[in-house]
């Protein structure tokens, strides 16, 4: 049974609405190719750490968000200016790697935290997937709407709603905290 918390808290047992299946090298790439753009954004594959105990063998890809200020900036433009037309897409390879970490060595970068949200990123499949998840129905509303709806300050209207459409009751949280 679905219960309204005054606190705006819903539970519920979960449940799949979707199944999306797509190439993980495809993800990868459409991430690889939308981040970089040196020297702005960097994106760096890992060096080889196959040699080292499987603990520290590292996989996951990084990027590195440009810090500096604009004199550096255009020093850095220049560098990556003279790697060629190709300088500007992205390269997994070890010589363009190498040349990714000289910028890093030589000016100030962070990492990006937010570098691999897959909400970021576009990759056409995947957004094809999101956007009909969304536009199911549940109970009349489809689920961007739900997200509104809950996301909303408007408690009376989404109480309203839950009570109609979900049929959920208020209940006081002391009587179903164990």
């Amino acid at each position: 049974m679905l219960r309204w918390l005054p606190s705006n808290l819903i539970y519920v047992k979960p449940y799949i609405l979707d199944i999306c299946i797509v190439s993980a090298r495809s993800v990868a790439e459409t991430r690889d190719n939308h981040y970089h753009n040196p020297p702005d954004y960097l994106v760096l594959q890992p060096e080889d750490t196959q040699k080292r105990t499987k603990n520290l063998q590292q996989t996951n890809t990084n990027g590195d968000k440009w810090q500096g200020n604009n004199s550096q900036f255009q020093a850095a433009q220049q560098i990556v200016k003279s790697w060629g037309n190709e300088s500007k897409y992205y390269q997994p390879t070890r010589e363009y790697q190498k040349l990714l970490r000289q910028l890093i060595n030589l000016f100030p970068y962070r990492l990006d935290t937010n570098f691999a949200k897959i909400d970021r990123i576009v990759h056409p499949e995947i957004e094809s997937f999101k956007e009909k998840v969304l536009e199911k129905d549940i109970k009349g509303i489809s689920i961007s709407e739900w997200a509104k709806l809950l996301g909303s300050k408007n408690t009376e209207k989404t109480k309203l709603t839950l009570q109609e459409r979900l049929f959920i009751t208020d209940i006081n949280p002391d009587d179903i905290i164990l």
